[in-house]
């Protein structure tokens, strides 16, 4: 395959990062979320409240392929029945803590790695992530070390459209100066991943999945990438220095 790749885009959960269930971190989070909202609901049975209205929520933002405003995933969806002078000022770390709640997100082995070497290798790297949050990717990126290396950052929280429009995809390429043609994105989800990017016109898709989810997935003309690859490193196999 000739390569004609001038950016490489990423997707975030269980590509670039992974959820580790850390109980302590998960209950330290609970017990913020309920001091936010100002209940003195037990926080486990406050949060298994938030977990199945959220799945509500997340039923509506798959079928409009869009991601709400955190006051509005707040004050609409996850406590509506709490004031919302009250809450919507503090919405974007309710989000925060609320994500907390669900592990710890940590990045693959040889992640910094990988992305460092495709940086000095010469491409422009970029982040495609659908997201219900504002500040933890931003503030992840800093903590880490990751926001010298990447151009463009498109969050649906932010841009408020979930993949798989194609919308979302172009406006990271827009952002990033390169034609969709000469853009790959990296991605773990058949569906979600493979779909809107072919819409949007980028030249590769690539999608990370283990060999166990590969034998179980069901791969049609729709859906299939232009190459599997198994771990996050041997992305370096595939785009040598330019």
């Amino acid at each position: 395959m000739k390569l004609n790749i001038e950016a490489i885009f990423l997707d975030l959960g269980n590509t670039l990062r992974v959820l580790v269930k850390d109980e302590v971190h998960m209950a330290r989070a609970r017990r913020k979320i309920v001091e936010l909202v100002g209940t003195d609901e037990n926080p486990d049975a406050f949060c298994e409240k938030l977990d199945a209205r959220y799945k509500t929520y997340r039923k509506w933002a798959f079928e409009n392929l869009t991601e709400a405003p955190e006051s509005e995933l707040w004050t609409r969806w996850l406590v509506p029945e709490f004031p919302a002078e009250k809450i919507a000022p503090v919405s974007v770390e309710l989000t925060y803590q609320y994500r907390q709640s669900m592990g710890r997100r940590v990045v693959v082995d040889g992640g910094k790695e990988v992305v460092v070497e495709l940086y000095q290798r010469g491409y422009i790297l970029g982040i495609i992530s659908n997201l219900i949050g504002s500040r933890e990717i931003p503030d992840w990126m800093d903590a880490d070390g990751f926001t010298p290396y990447f151009k463009s950052v498109v969050l649906s929280s932010v841009f408020s459209k979930r993949k798989p429009d194609p919308d979302i995809y172009l406006e990271a390429a827009k952002r990033a100066g390169v034609e969709p043609a000469k853009c790959v994105y990296v991605g773990d989800n058949l569906k979600r991943d493979v779909t809107g990017t072919r819409v949007a016109g980028f030249g590769m898709i690539i999608i990370m999945i283990s060999p166990e989810e590969l034998k179980e997935a069901t791969i049609t003309d729709e859906n299939r990438p232009d190459i599997i690859i198994h771990e996050f490193r041997q992305l370096l196999d595939i785009f040598p220095a330019k």
